[in-house]
This record gives C-alpha cells, structure tokens and sequence, in this order.
C-alpha cells in the first residue's frame, strides 16, 4: 500500500512566497489526517503542491503507488461544474480520465455504489446546473471517489453541508481509508471534527507548518492560543470523545 512524504514543500506566486518548510515523516495507509488554520494559512496551496498543480521546492514522495498519475486526487472546496452534464455523466467522464473511452460493467457498479454511499442515487440523471451547493459538494467527492485515488485531498469538502451529512461523508471517508488503505488529507475549520474523524493533524499558519502529529497532541490549549487566538480547552464530552470549548476570543 502507498504512504507519503512530505519534504520542506514550498510554493510561490510570481515573486511572492505563500507556502514554505512543510515536512511532514510518513503518512500511513490507512490513515486520515486534518489540515487546519486561519483562514488564507496556505492550506489550499498545499493541497495545490501536492497534487501537483503547482510546482516549488521541496519533494513529494509517494511510495508503492500503483496508478501513476491518478495516484493522487485533490477535491477544491470551489465545485464549479459542467453544467451541460447530468451527475451520472460527470461521474462517468471522471472515471474514464486518462484511459480509454469504452465503458466496462464493473465502472457502472462502482458508480452506482458510490451515488448510493453518499446518498445521491435520486439525482443521478439530473443536471449538474440544477443542483444546490451541498448537492454539488457530494457529486464532487463521488467524482474523486470514482477515480480510486490512492491520496485524496479534500479541500473543506463539508462547507456546503448540513449537520447531518457532514458527519455521514466524515464518516464514510474515514471508514473507506480505513478499509482500503487509501491516504486522506483534509482541510477543516471545524476542529471538534478533526478531532473526532482524524487521527493525525497538520496545522499551517502564516505559509508555514507550525506543529504536526497525532490530533490529539495536536490540539491543545496553547495551539488554540497561539494560531487561533482564542481562549479554549479541551474537554471529554459524555461518549468519551474530546471536544474543542471555546471561552471567547483573545
């Protein structure tokens, strides 16, 4: 199974640097990791670096992948569309990016059993321009799902979502990467969610990693002090699971 490395990645736009000494030891199969911060931190940016979007310093090693350039697949938080394209058909050209044009049975059964994971199968035939934010948001993850990434990064892939579907996708994801070894990184404003779904953390700030580790070494009082600038701690809610309680703002 793959794992990935992360070496003192960097970025810059024009002559301006955005992101730099981003080094992260090993990430493994199996494993689904938190990318917080402030707001305009560079956590989009990294994702960009990663995939390959755009280039900079550093290294990005990926170990024992096994499907060349579609070993990765970054998810943006903007799920701009086609919009001539019904759900179902955009989930199909997504499957088909880079290889041939002829349509196997087993394409179609992974496609229907990723609408029905995510709970989309009713808008399948529907234009992707008549769907709501949310709707799009889910059509967009089924869309990288199809590809069988072995990294996806998920770029706030719950910002257009209710309550309730934030935590089925969190959960669906967590419990596809756990099951298929595939390797998440997500990007997260919600920390009590990156602390109930991640078992690792990164946290940018300012264009650099600030800390890295397991998530909950990571979020801790002072982090919350330092980068977020909030009074807050961390309690054990009633199932045992810690939880993100903010006093007010520093």
């Amino acid at each position: 199974m793959v794992s990935l490395v992360l070496k003192d990645l960097g970025a810059s736009y024009g002559r301006t640097t955005v992101l730099s000494k981003v080094a992260v030891d090993l990430l493994t199969p199996g494993s689904t990791t938190a990318v917080i911060g402030p707001n305009a931190a560079g956590k989009s940016t990294l994702f960009k670096r990663i995939a390959g979007i755009i280039s900079g310093p550093g290294v990005v090693q990926l170990s024992d992948a096994t499907r060349g350039d579609r070993s990765i697949c970054y998810m943006p938080q903007d799920t701009g569309s086609n919009a001539v394209l019904s759900v179902y058909e955009s989930m199909l050209l997504s499957a088909k990016q880079g290889g041939g044009w002829r349509v196997h049975d087993d394409e179609l059964f992974e496609i229907d059993a990723i609408l029905k994971a995510l709970r989309i199968e009713d808008i399948a035939f529907r234009g992707l321009d008549a769907l709501s934010g949310g709707q799009r948001q889910l059509v967009s993850l089924g869309q990288a799902l199809v590809r069988k990434p072995e990294v996806l990064l998920m770029d706030e892939p719950t910002s257009a979502l209710d309550l309730h579907r934030q935590i089925d996708v969190l959960e669906f994801v967590a419990d596809l990467a756990a099951r298929t070894g595939m390797i998440v990184l997500m990007a997260l404003h919600d920390l009590n969610h990156a602390l109930r779904y991640c078992t690792n953390t990164i946290v940018i700030a300012n264009g650099e990693m600030a800390s890295s580790g397991s998530t909950g070494d990571v979020i801790t009082s002072s982090m919350l002090r330092d980068i977020y600038r909030v009074d807050a701690r961390i309690e054990t809610c009633s199932r045992g699971r810690p939880m993100v309680i903010v006093d007010g703002a520093l």
